[in-house]
């Protein structure tokens, strides 16, 4: 996630790097800025991650004659300029770690907006029926876990047995959630007076003693 939304649309820009005519990765910036100290001034910026790159391969003797320390330069380019620059780096592996995946980035930002449309629509959803945000919820991992467990409190007030197929198919990363919502599942049941056939999980009557769909003894 960007605080910025304009880092959505730089990550997908393209640039080379003038030294090995690479193509220049898009990083996350540091937490600190080793300069003026005023910042980076954007959450991305781009940098070459060739180690073949002449600037990188050679600054390596050049940092240990001048400054008696392994270190050396990649070349640095920041969002809306023309000309980068150098940036000293401490390994190879420096900002390798960092690079961002814009598909990645876009898929995380919607799924983020999903969420947060849907915890909007829990306070009406029992009014209106809606089942739609409170499924959204209770079957995203990566949503917070208070939202996650209101919409569970919610599946026994909407009583809708449309939500059983999509929990049940849902293999929950978070147990207290997984097991919070069979609850759930289990009180909407008793409410309606049905249950699950225990050989072909058809809902059926909880009285009956033979399956409608699998014509198979329920054990009643």
């Amino acid at each position: 996630m960007f605080t910025d939304e304009r880092c959505y649309k730089i990550a997908r820009e393209v640039h080379h790097c003038p030294h090995c005519q690479s193509k220049l990765s898009c990083c996350r910036t540091p937490p600190f800025h080793v300069g003026d100290g005023l910042g980076w001034g954007t959450e991305v910026f781009f940098v070459c991650l060739n180690d073949e790159c002449r600037i990188f391969k050679n600054s390596w003797e050049e940092f240990v004659e001048r400054y008696g320390q392994s270190a050396s330069c990649r070349y640095m380019l920041l969002p809306n300029e023309e000309k980068g620059g150098p940036m000293m780096v401490g390994s190879k592996d420096a900002f390798t770690g960092m690079v961002v995946d814009p598909e990645a980035v876009a898929s995380s930002n919607a799924r983020y907006q999903r969420e947060q449309e849907a915890v909007a629509r829990l306070s009406c959803c029992v009014a209106e029926k809606d089942l739609a945000p409170v499924l959204c919820l209770i079957t995203d991992e990566e949503a917070n876990l208070e939202s996650r467990q209101r919409a569970c409190d919610l599946l026994e007030a909407l009583d809708d047995l449309a939500c059983l197929d999509p929990l049940r198919a849902h293999k929950f990363l978070h147990t207290e959630i997984g097991q919070q919502a069979e609850l759930a599942i289990g009180r909407i049941l008793a409410k309606q007076n049905r249950m699950e056939c225990p050989h072909c999980a058809e809902i059926i009557k909880a009285q009956a003693k033979v399956c409608k769909s699998c014509n198979r003894e329920t054990g009643k």
